[in-house]
């Protein structure tokens, strides 16, 4: 698949800790944590960060870290975003891929670029607002979005050949795992508090394959919407 390239936004062109030299920088951080996919490095390359976070914080857009949006939460660091994006496109690569919990926007619109296919979900419609606002101004018109609580999936899209979660929970919700297709894998950091593992789980007909990924920290998954 061809990754597509992302028209100017007022506030992409950046200078100094927004520039096109700060996300070389973080993409150097990404290669020492051992992420190689080209295709996942290309995105993150040159989709501007900053433009998701709040304007006093875009000089901190491109650490290795996670940083608040609003409403208890936050855009997830970059590495995470990286690691988890890379598992999710092992062969065979997803066509048809759900996200639960949008955010800000940010791990959608690099899933949008390397997926065909992206549903993204988001229970705070303030959230949701903000994200929908810069997919369009990056011209990102095919992701679909909806305002609900991601624990109960989007039955009437399934099933999906992977599913993502940026919140973690003491446990996957059932009802994504019936949504997962034969062959299709689920990445979700599960945990409470600081305690989180991430893990990817994948369905060989009725049966669920877990594997260990390494230590994550999210926020937490909740539900109803707000």
């Amino acid at each position: 698949m061809n990754v597509a390239l992302i028209p100017p936004l007022t506030r992409e062109r950046g200078l100094g800790m927004t520039s096109q030299r700060a996300r070389d920088r973080m993409l150097e951080r990404l290669r020492a944590q051992g992420i190689t996919n080209a295709e996942v490095l290309g995105v993150m390359a040159q989709l501007p960060r900053h433009a998701f976070v709040d304007e006093a914080l875009a000089s901190r857009a491109y650490d290795d870290t996670a940083l608040p949006i609003g409403h208890g939460q936050t855009i997830s660091q970059p590495f995470a975003v990286a690691k988890m994006t890379t598992e999710l496109l092992r062969t065979p690569k997803p066509g048809k891929v759900l996200e639960i919990g949008t955010g800000c926007g940010y791990q959608a619109a690099v899933l949008a670029q390397l997926v065909d296919q992206l549903y993204t979900m988001e229970r705070i419609e303030e959230l949701l607002r903000g994200a929908r606002r810069r997919f369009r101004q990056l011209g990102l018109e095919s992701i679909r979005s909806r305002h609900a609580d991601g624990s109960w999936g989007w039955p009437e899209e399934g099933p999906f050949d992977a599913i993502l979660m940026t919140a973690a929970g003491t446990e996957v919700p059932p009802a994504l795992f019936a949504q997962l297709a034969d062959g299709g894998r689920l990445i979700a950091p599960v945990g409470d508090g600081q305690a989180q593992r991430l893990y990817c789980y994948e369905r060989e007909q009725d049966r669920v394959k877990r594997s260990d990924l390494g230590p994550a920290l999210f926020v937490p998954l909740r539900g109803g919407v707000l």
